[in-house]
């Protein structure tokens, strides 16, 4: 059995973010076969500008995370809700890893969108705003692929996502609709 890849993004750049908590148990509860690696430097990455994404001056941040997607058999998003939507950081990643357009690291990825946030919706407009903007720029979004866990400042204030019973039932659950998809460029 070949093991698979799975790149995620995670939006939120805080130190103790709680985006980057589930992140962590997403990874601890990936099944074998399965892992999870998180990218690290979303904050490193300057605003998409085609003036310096030319050969020769595209910024080593940029060229890392192109390389981990394009090396990755799937993508996951992990995104917090600023203002109703994504934060400049992950539609950023999005923004570079869609060029060259058409044939961006993006291209026909599966991409799944995950995340929690302070309301009573876990944040669903970032979400929905995440899978909008990643599809456009390229990859198959796994509709079916979801967790949106509500009330994180008040939920996780003391505990980690990894040790919330219903979170991790909900990973699982996420990992089966993970795992009905064909990784990109299986399907010919």
């Amino acid at each position: 059995m070949s093991k698979s890849t799975v790149l995620a993004l995670v939006g939120s750049l805080r130190a103790d973010s709680h985006n980057r908590k589930l992140a962590e148990a997403i990874q601890l509860n990936a099944p074998e076969g399965v892992e999870i690696v998180i990218h690290e430097s979303l904050g490193n990455i300057p605003f998409y500008n085609e003036d310096i994404d030319v050969e020769g001056q595209v910024p080593a941040a940029a060229t890392a995370l192109r390389e981990a997607a394009g090396q990755a058999d799937a993508l996951l998003l992990v995104t917090p809700e600023h203002n109703g939507t994504m934060p400049a950081s992950l539609k950023n990643a999005i923004d570079w890893l869609s060029r060259p357009f058409g044939a961006g690291a993006l291209a026909g990825k599966p991409t799944a969108v995950v995340g929690t946030a302070f309301g009573q919706f876990g944040g669903v407009w970032a979400q929905d705003e995440a899978r909008k903007a990643v599809g456009i720029a390229g990859a198959r979004v796994l509709e079916d692929a979801k967790l949106a866990v509500p009330g994180s400042m008040v939920r996780f204030a003391e505990t980690h996502p990894k040790d919330d019973a219903e979170v991790v039932e909900q990973i699982k659950e996420l990992f089966g609709a993970l795992a009905a998809v064909e990784p990109a460029g299986a399907a010919a």
